[in-house]
């Protein structure tokens, strides 16, 4: 590699480790959950998230759209960025994969208290709450096996870079 890029025009080289992207995916509780609708248009959501075994999961009630939309056509993608972590310099991972509704209480049993432990990590009684909340009939949860990774690391990209880091990002 140069000591330095002269332009932003191919961004492949500077992709996270994967000491890095479990670093993000520990960090991040968010992610962007995008399938596409019947006609063939992307949409994506915000969502919470649980990585774990090599595999992504999320929950919502059976109503939502997207469950019709990905039992119809499952293949997705979700992406996950460093803003709002403390992680400081910018980093964003995209995988592409396949999802799988999962209806069954087994999975809820486990996946509940998992992701209640990540998105309310300040008490049992919030967690316990959190799992009260979602243990409802309606709700499903969704496996996205992934099956390709694009990651990005501005560090690596500022390294080889006369622009360094912006100050947001240090």
């Amino acid at each position: 590699m140069p000591d330095h890029v002269d332009s932003y025009e191919d961004v492949t080289a500077f992709t996270l480790s994967s000491e890095r992207e479990r670093a993000l995916l520990d960090a991040q509780t968010e992610c962007c959950f995008m399938w596409t609708t019947k006609d063939g248009d992307p949409v994506g959501v915000i969502m919470n998230f649980v990585a774990t075994d090599d595999r992504f999961w999320i929950t919502c009630t059976k109503r939502r759209k997207r469950v019709a939309a990905i039992t119809a056509r499952p293949r997705v993608a979700l992406a996950v960025s460093s803003r709002g972590t403390k992680i400081g310099v910018s980093q964003a991972l995209t995988y592409k994969g396949t999802a799988i509704i999962h209806d069954d209480e087994e999975t809820k049993g486990w996946f509940y208290p998992l992701l209640a432990a990540r998105v309310r990590p300040e008490s049992a009684e919030r967690q316990e709450a959190f799992v009260h909340h979602l243990a409802t009939e309606g709700r499903v949860v969704v496996e996205i096996v992934p099956d390709a990774r694009i990651g990005f690391d501005a560090e690596e990209m500022f390294r080889a870079s006369p622009a360094g880091p912006s100050r947001t990002e240090v």
